[in-house]
């Protein structure tokens, strides 16, 4: 059963009673990541959510980690473009003493000098092995292609130049701009009672105050251009990239549909086109990232040098057969059910089952049980893919990123000239 409460200071609590449970999944949620950050500031959000596990006034950072040790439980947080997520999760008996924990961290933490100097090692040895790990690397790669300068074009790692440069300052005084009452998200999922989990939020954020709603940095139109980020490596990674559409687009059902068929799993056509058919690659899928106001739909391939151009033509060519030949029936089923097992699936745990409505508060309009999201995907049809797919595919350019030994020309907007001058891909 979903319930939510709203606080006068804005703060939102959402739960989800699962009765046959024996755990409870407990996150502090904040909508702000690194698209809201300055520029001389990127970075700012993953390293402040690194400082909230470094001590508190009234717990040590050894004594945070022994908390939660201590009950059996286990304790994380990530950051994203768009939000940053505190989380633990414990057996049903210890939910009250886990939200202190997490509270503690969020209102109370120290922010040593000394912490903080030693934490910049720590993020600027994280940036050097996501430099070193080119299929992750090839995507951010890809995010600045599209979106240049504009806010979700930044790392959320930050640069080596701006991470050196965080002071205490300037790190208290973004994180009291974002990590308002407004932004804050309580959302359990498990064997717990939703007036318990209000009760123990209004002790301890109910005094919060309130204010202004920070502005929301809305990206640069989306660019189209190739960049190339050399490295000798074994392989070639690429990544291709059309605007995709924002979370709320009425559309986004059957664009997860189409990512299904294309590049969703071992029976998508890229992965048996591409790897089983002739063995130019091990690793290819698509995906697509929504956000509020735009979207990105991916396509993502890694290959020896020599068979870039092949990969890159015959990645073409597939976005010229569904678009000129549709999708068949068995394959629009196949997506469809693929999609709800996935969604099903995932609701076996009391942790995805937290973080979904937790997203779904923060940014959707209500609150859609999985039996509606089930009939939305059963409503979507051929006709529905194949517009979606002229839409995203047929329509729009393309941006690509490639990491790797690669000194070649992508030619990418010639290849797409020469396709659509022939009819292969409507523009």
């Amino acid at each position: 059963m979903y319930q939510r409460t709203q606080f006068d200071n804005g703060v939102r609590i959402v739960t989800e009673y699962i009765p046959y449970v024996r755990s409870v999944s407990i996150g502090l949620w904040i909508k702000s990541g690194s698209r809201n950050e300055p520029r001389n500031m990127n970075g700012a959000s993953h390293f402040i959510e690194h400082m909230l596990f470094k001590g508190t006034r009234g717990r040590t950072a050894r004594e945070i980690a022994e908390a939660i040790d201590g009950v059996g439980g286990q304790m994380n947080a990530f950051t994203t473009k768009e939000y940053t997520c505190y989380y633990a999760r414990v057996l049903d008996t210890h939910l009250s003493f886990a939200m202190d924990i997490l509270a503690d961290m969020l209102l109370n933490s120290l922010f040593d000098e000394g912490e903080i100097e030693k934490e910049k090692g720590v993020v600027l040895e994280e940036i050097k092995m996501y430099e070193d790990t080119p299929d992750e690397l090839v995507h951010d790669v890809l995010a600045q292609a599209m979106w240049d300068s504009g806010p979700l074009g930044l790392n959320t790692l930050g640069t080596s130049e701006t991470v050196s440069r965080f002071t205490r300052d300037s790190l208290l005084h973004y994180m009291s701009s974002q990590y308002t009452p407004d932004n804050l998200i309580v959302a359990a999922a498990g064997n717990l009672k939703h007036e318990a989990v209000v009760e123990d939020a209004i002790r301890l954020f109910g005094a919060l105050d309130r204010p202004a709603a920070p502005v929301l940095n809305r990206p640069q139109r989306t660019m189209f251009r190739a960049s190339v980020r050399f490295k000798e490596i074994e392989q070639v990674h690429l990544c291709l990239g059309a605007k995709g559409y924002p979370r709320h687009h009425r559309d986004k059902f059957a664009l997860l549909v189409l990512d299904a068929i294309l590049g969703g799993g071992m029976s998508s056509r890229l992965f048996q086109g591409l790897r089983e058919e002739r063995g130019l690659v091990y690793s290819t899928y698509s995906y697509h990232s929504a956000y509020e106001d735009t979207g990105a739909f991916v396509v993502y391939a890694g290959m020896s040098p020599q068979n870039v151009d092949i990969v890159m033509d015959l990645i073409l060519d597939e976005f010229s057969n569904l678009l000129n030949n549709g999708i068949k029936p068995e394959e629009l089923e196949r997506g469809k059910e693929q999609l709800k097992g996935g969604m099903l699936l995932g609701l076996e745990n009391t942790s995805s089952r937290m973080s979904r409505i937790a997203k779904l508060e923060m940014f959707h309009d209500r609150y859609y049980t999985p039996g509606e999201i089930i009939n939305i995907i059963d409503s979507v049809t051929l006709d529905d893919v194949q517009r979606v797919a002229y839409d995203i595919l047929g329509k729009s350019d393309l941006a690509a990123a490639i990491v790797g030994p690669y000194n070649g020309d992508l030619n990418l907007a010639a290849r797409l000239r020469e396709r659509r001058e022939a009819g292969a891909i409507s523009g």
